[in-house]
């Protein structure tokens, strides 16, 4: 009982940031998982499966509160989980810190270009469509690597571009649920055809896949109303901030997971 509570207030934390900022609840999860000596491989499978019910309740939230563009949800959510399941394959294969410079140089770039852009007058602009399904495929393989990368990479390159801070944030959190799914079916695949043998560590964890869950669905609604009302230089502000932080802590921790 007093994992599962741990991992309960790790989930409500993790989704109240990631709810209202659109990214961090793979990273703070992740962190602790890895912190406690859990596999990478297991540690996003665990992060994933968790996320298929508080991205469900993050999206259903958000849509509520009117924080959700179409045009851009089902491109994202396509792509995103094309590549979430390519991502899956190849995280079950290959050492996935092999691109961790590559996934810190861009999230300091959006990090910078976001604090840049919101240091001016805001233009906000929606982002073409034709865009987001390229986005999405490249955020679904990074958050499959790392249990954490699709916020720093689908959120933060939206509000880079202009589109509206509530906007990014809702549309890319409906769309994580999507991907999440993808990843969790890719995980279950891959344990299934014995592609990847973790499946008796895998068991371990269900305490804590139990505590994020409920952490997270019980903080869904109150992030996506704090979405909905925050101002949106002040948000472009919090989510620049945060993205450097998230990328700094990347770089300073051990496990250098995305």
């Amino acid at each position: 009982m007093q994992d599962f509570l741990l991992f309960a207030a790790v989930g409500f934390a993790a989704q109240i940031v990631d709810g209202a900022l659109g990214m961090a609840f793979g990273v703070i999860s992740s962190t602790l998982l890895l912190s406690l000596g859990t596999p990478p491989a297991i540690a996003s499978a665990s992060i994933h499966a968790a996320k298929v019910f508080t991205g469900t309740a993050s999206g259903l939230s958000h849509l509520a509160q009117g924080n959700v563009r179409w045009s851009l949800f089902w491109p994202l959510a396509v792509g995103g989980a094309i590549g979430g399941a390519i991502g899956g394959v190849f995280l079950t294969s290959v050492d996935g810190d092999l691109i961790k410079p590559w996934v810190l140089a861009w999230l300091g770039l959006m990090g910078v270009v976001i604090l840049v852009r919101s240091a001016r007058e805001i233009r906000l602009r929606h982002m073409a469509s034709g865009g987001a399904a390229p986005l999405g495929l490249v955020g679904g393989f990074l958050d499959a690597l790392g249990g954490g990368g699709w916020g720093p990479t689908v959120t933060t390159t939206l509000v880079s571009v202009g589109e509206p801070p509530r906007q990014a944030v809702g549309t890319g959190a409906a769309a994580e649920a999507v991907v999440a799914a993808a990843v969790s079916t890719t995980f279950v695949v891959a344990l299934a055809t014995g592609h990847w043998r973790d499946l008796d560590d895998l068991g371990q964890y269900g305490t804590s896949v139990a505590g994020l869950i409920a952490g997270g669905v019980v903080a869904a609604p109150l992030a996506a109303r704090i979405a909905r009302v925050l101002p949106v230089r002040p948000f472009a502000w919090l989510i620049g901030l945060l993205l450097l932080l998230l990328a700094v802590i990347q770089l300073a921790g051990p496990s250098g997971n995305p």
